[in-house]
Parts: structure tokens; C-alpha cells; sequence
């Protein structure tokens, strides 16, 4: 018998550029031409249905216009996209358009298309870099940065996916102009719960100038714009792959994400977000970790930024309850929840510890209120 010690040790340095500004297309195109991919010349614009005409097309041109091959790789619009058979699909597109080893990738678009077009890029002839163009305000504060890149599948949201760090990600808050009342007050959920987890003074910024915000004065969306990367990236930057801290950044997410597969994605995923956020502080106001006048803060806080806070009366509720058990931190078939502790902090249950169990009856309770 033999025996062979294959040896692949190796340091990796994923960091890269996050540059937040206004109308940043020509920054994306220096960045490109000044060899942001190396010598890489073929270029996979990925992008929605609603993008595609609002920004793609525009960045494809001028690509091409600097020399660069360039195509478009167009998907519907929505999270009903967001599946293993839509990435088969433009995969398979960027085959037959001699798309191989030597390629990159842009995602142009929202947290549909930065999710999809990343893990597309990390499984693409076993790999290929890729930048993303983050074009709303939820893929600025969440799906843009942090490397986690994911599809849905039937059964829960983001099962199937990889940790793939981008070259570089532009946040353009031009183009927050383009986003719908709805979609843009979708995107402050995660912004709100960025606040509920690591900045008090963040969450009273949101409470004092949320109107502007919603105005998209300027001032005020690139502060959110910058306290957003700033809290996210204190995360990430100790526990990139999720082993405890990053848990942190789930507060809100299990019933929210439950409700978001529920609703057969009726609601939008910061809609369903604000929602788990209530669950998640009415939970830690019932073991003590937030009192009554700070679960009331937070609630007037989402009403006032547009999102709800109560769960539709056609989710059923038992349906719900079993959906929480498809969530990435269940442990043992023991359901386990992120519990924020008052406004601006997290609860740590143990040495990098972020998450407790919570039992089926407590959680059933606290649904069943909501």
C-alpha cells in the first residue's frame, strides 16, 4: 500500500475595492481598461430585464467601444430568477458564445443578479473573476458585498451557493433615482438591520432623517451608503465564511427568509426582512434582551420607511413554522435564532457564539402574534 501526502497550502488575498459615488460607469470602464482582469479581453455582462435597459446596454457599449469583447446575458426580472436552472441557462448561453477560461464577468443590477452572476462566475470553467455594479439600494447595503453568493431552490432561499470574493464592487446611488417606492423601501430593511445590530447612532440617523432618505437626497443616502459597507465589512473581515461572528448578520433572516419562500415571493426580500426583524425583537423583548419602548423604536421605524410589520393574513402560519426549519443555522433539528440586544447591539451567547436555540412552541408563539 502507498500513501501520498499531496501538499496545497497556500495564502489567498481576497480584498478588493468597494467605491460608492454617482454615475460610476466611467469608473468601471478605467477600471476595466487599466487591467482590473489582468490581460482578459471577453467580457459576460449579466444583468435582469429591468436593468438591462436602464444601465447594461450602456456599460456593454462603451465597453466595446474601448475594444473589449462584450456581450449581454439578459435573465427575467425577480427572485423567482434567482434557480439553478436560470444559471444553467446563461451558462450555457456563454458557451455557445465561445465564452471559456479566458472571460470575466459583470453583474449590472440588484441582489438577484450580483447573487446569480457571482456563483455563475465561481463555477464557470472552474472559476472566472467578476465585478459587480450594484444598481439598488438592498444589493448596496447586503447581496453586492461579503462574497456570499447563492440560488434558490423549492425548499428555502440561497441553499445552494459559494463564497466568491469580487475584483472590485461600485455602489452607483444615481441609480437608487431609477428604483420604485416599494424596491427602494425594500432596500432600507437591510439598512435598518445593519443599524439594530452594531450602531445605535446609525439607527437614530434613520429615525431623524428617514424622509430624506426616502427623497434620496443625496447627503443622506451616501451616508447610509457608507455606514452600511462600514458595519458589513467590521463583519466579514473577521469571519468571512461564517464560522460564528457573520451569523450576526442573519438578525431577522429566519423568519424572514421563511416568509419570503412563503409568500411564493409575493413579498420582496426587505419586506419580508422587516417583518423578521419584529419577530426577532418581539422574541429577544420576551428573554429580556430589549424592553417595550425599544421593540416600539423599530417598529415605527420600518412603518416609516415604508415596510410592514405584521405578517399577511394569507401566509399560513403552521406552513410557516416548518419553513423555519430550512434555515442555514438550524443545528441537530434544533431551530436557532440571532437575538439583538436593545438598539445597536447583538446578544453573544458563548465564545463566538452569535445564535441560540429557540424552541418549535416559543417561535410558534411569537408567529402567531405577529
Amino acid at each position: 500500500m502507498s500513501k501520498f501526502n499531496v501538499e496545497l497550502k497556500r495564502v489567498v488575498d481576497d480584498s478588493y475595492e468597494i467605491e460608492i459615488g454617482y454615475d460610476l460607469k466611467t469608473s468601471l470602464a478605467n477600471d476595466v481598461t487599466g487591467g482590473i482582469f489582468g490581460s482578459i479581453k471577453k467580457l459576460a455582462i449579466i444583468t435582469d430585464t429591468n436593468v438591462e435597459k436602464l444601465y447594461a446596454r450602456d456599460i456593454c457599449k462603451m465597453l466595446i467601444d474601448l475594444g473589449f469583447s462584450a456581450e449581454l446575458f439578459v435573465f427575467e426580472a425577480g427572485e423567482k430568477s434567482k434557480t439553478r436552472e436560470v444559471k444553467a441557462r446563461l451558462e450555457d448561453e456563454m458557451l455557445s458564445h465561445a465564452y471559456r477560461r479566458d472571460c470575466a464577468v459583470i453583474a449590472v443590477g440588484g441582489g438577484v443578479v450580483t447573487d446569480l452572476a457571482g456563483f455563475l462566475a465561481g463555477t464557470f470553467a472552474r472559476g472566472v473573476p467578476f465585478i459587480n455594479y450594484a444598481t439598488t439600494l438592498l444589493a448596496a447595503a447586503d447581496a453586492s458585498v461579503g462574497g456570499k453568493t447563492a440560488v434558490d431552490t423549492p425548499l428555502a432561499t440561497n441553499l445552494i451557493g459559494l463564497f466568491n470574493q469580487p475584483k472590485k464592487v461600485y455602489i452607483d446611488i444615481a441609480s437608487w433615482k431609477t428604483l420604485d417606492k416599494r424596491q427602494f423601501s425594500s432596500g432600507l430593511s437591510e439598512t435598518i438591520k445593519h443599524a439594530c445590530l452594531a450602531s445605535s447612532e446609525l439607527f437614530e440617523y434613520l429615525e431623524n432623517n428617514i424622509n430624506k432618505i426616502l427623497d434620496n437626497d443625496k447627503e443622506s443616502c451616501t451616508h447610509i451608503a457608507n455606514e452600511n459597507c462600514k458595519i458589513k465589512y467590521s463583519v466579514v473581515m473577521k469571519d468571512e465564511r461564517e464560522s460564528g461572528l457573520r451569523e450576526v448578520l442573519n438578525l431577522g433572516h429566519t423568519v424572514g427568509r421563511a416568509i419570503e419562500t412563503v409568500s411564493e415571493y409575493k413579498l420582496l426580500h426587505g419586506e419580508a426582512v422587516a417583518i423578521g426583524l419584529v419577530a426577532q425583537a418581539r422574541l429577544s423583548n420576551r428573554l429580556g434582551y430589549m424592553n417595550d419602548g425599544e421593540v416600539e423604536r423599530l417598529i415605527r421605524l420600518l412603518e416609516s420607511a415604508g415596510l410592514p410589520v405584521s405578517i399577511p393574513d394569507y401566509i399560513d402560519r403552521d406552513l410557516l413554522v416548518k419553513k423555519l426549519y430550512t434555515d442555514k443555522k438550524v443545528r441537530n433539528g434544533q431551530l436557532r435564532f440571532v437575538i439583538q440586544n436593545g438598539i445597536g447591539d447583538i446578544v453573544c451567547f458563548g465564545d463566538n457564539v452569535y445564535s441560540t436555540p429557540i424552541d418549535e412552541c416559543t417561535a410558534k408563539e411569537i408567529i402567531d402574534i405577529m
